[in-house]
């Protein structure tokens, strides 16, 4: 192995670390590189992909697919075939609940019993700035002011975006429903910066959730990216 190649590995290992510290011990994670050398995915995996696909596309579906069978396999599971539902969220098969996300140079699984786990979000992003003229996609006013108080707003804005991706996938294989940022408005422990938790607030009823039901997050900053990560419990009310 050459040294790049060994401080790829490492980094890998790093980002995997911080994953695991988002997550309870019952979810399994996995993790692969979407520029290394990377296992094909399932035939009926890439019978997913349009013929039209472009190369980083292919890549980040088979980094994210190799992910997710790592994950399988640490829950003790044999890898399955992961296709993709009409709304683009992976299909997971029965029994399992999963999430995959993939940015450039990182690419995510974690999955966990259904029965268990009926709902889990996980996010990966490049740790830069986000633009300040993307903020109002994204975020409401009070999100906007918390932004615009925050020592690197830049960063706070990208948190933010991921945060709000990772609740949404969470509460997606619930109610299967799909909405926009405004859908919910989220808040940050007062001073996390590197690490630290969030609450995801429905503001509208999004069946079985109610308005105002909250859902708990955790995100950690480190090794070039940001990682956000929700899981919903079986005993969890949905008020």
């Amino acid at each position: 192995m050459t040294q790049a190649q060994q401080d790829t590995s490492d980094l890998g290992s790093d980002r995997l670390s911080l994953l695991r510290s988002l997550l309870s011990k019952a979810v399994a994670i996995g993790s692969a590189d979407p520029q290394g050398p990377l296992p094909a995915p399932f035939p009926e995996e890439r019978a997913c992909l349009s013929a039209n696909a472009v190369d980083k596309r292919r890549r980040e579906f088979a980094a994210g697919r190799a992910a997710a069978h790592q994950a399988m396999r640490a829950l003790n599971r044999e890898p399955a075939p992961i296709l993709i539902g009409p709304k683009r969220a992976p299909l997971w098969p029965a029994g399992v609940s999963g999430s995959i996300t993939h940015c450039r140079s990182c690419a995510l699984a974690a999955i966990a019993r259904h029965s268990t786990h009926p709902g889990l979000g996980i996010d990966v992003e490049e740790d830069t700035p986000l633009s300040a003229d993307l903020w109002p996609s994204i975020a409401n006013a009070t999100e906007r002011d918390w932004l615009a108080r925050h020592p690197n707003p830049g960063q706070a804005g990208k948190l933010l975006f991921s945060a709000k991706e990772a609740a949404y996938k969470a509460q997606y294989a619930i109610s299967q429903r799909f909405f926009g940022f405004d859908g919910l408005d989220l808040t940050f422990d007062d001073g996390a910066t590197g690490a630290g938790g969030f609450t995801a607030t429905f503001t509208g009823e999004q069946p079985p959730f109610r308005a105002g039901a909250r859902l708990q997050g955790r995100f950690a900053i480190g090794c070039g990216v940001i990682i956000t990560a929700v899981e919903i419990l079986n005993n969890e009310p949905c008020t």
